[in-house]
């Protein structure tokens, strides 16, 4: 047994001075006053308390060397684990960076096609005008406007007989595409059939004469 005042007895017991006055009022430390000074009585039992309970959270602190050696295995293993993924993941990204990069060559180059017909077809456009103005122009064909009214008299007289293929396929409520091929049809045969009436361009149908229904 023992005999200290305040501060010591909280250095002793390893707590405030706070909880030392608390332990007093709750009666679970005696004390007593001498010369107008608080003194606390501690017993051996306290002391061995104190010492056993630093003892249970020194060993609460430690951890055996197998659960330790468990431990960091399963770190290893999750690492791995996440390790593999990250590769899956990198190559999954490689793989869509790729055809991305492949796509908008595709794309590429299928612009530039585009826009190589459209110049092609351009040119072809400026050269037939270009020929069409040479061939239609006054001073090298002077006689050209006499043979163009001639040819739009005969369209005015053959309109006013027959019909034009163009006049008589819109009549029969077709489909564009339908349409198109039964043109392409008459074009084809227009030089072998003596049903279809060529004037110019234009290709023109006799009904009151001839039967279509087997080239439509």
């Amino acid at each position: 047994m023992s005999k200290l005042n305040i501060a010591d007895a909280a250095l002793k017991l390893g707590v405030s001075k706070e909880a030392i006055h608390n332990r007093i009022r709750r009666g679970s430390l005696d004390c007593v006053v001498e010369d107008g000074v608080k003194y606390v009585i501690l017993k051996a039992s306290s002391q061995t308390a104190k010492i056993t309970a630093k003892k249970r959270v020194t060993s609460a602190t430690k951890t055996s060397p197998h659960v330790d050696s468990k431990y960091y295995k399963f770190l290893e293993q999750q690492n791995e684990r996440l390790q593999l993924k990250v590769e899956v993941l990198e190559g999954e990204t490689r793989d869509l960076r790729d055809q991305k990069e492949q796509m908008l060559i595709s794309e590429r180059e299928k612009i530039e096609q585009i826009y190589k017909d459209k110049d092609e077809q351009l040119k072809n456009i400026l050269n037939a005008i270009s020929s069409n103005f040479l061939l239609n122009s006054p001073s090298t064909q002077p006689q050209t406007q006499e043979p163009l009214e001639v040819e739009i008299e005969e369209e005015v007289i053959v309109e006013e007989k027959l019909i034009s293929l163009k006049k008589y396929l819109k009549k029969q409520n077709l489909s564009e595409k339908k349409v198109k091929k039964i043109n392409k049809r008459f074009k084809k045969i227009a030089k072998k059939d003596k049903r279809v009436i060529s004037v110019g361009k234009k290709l023109y149908l006799d009904l009151a004469k001839h039967d279509y229904s087997d080239l439509l």
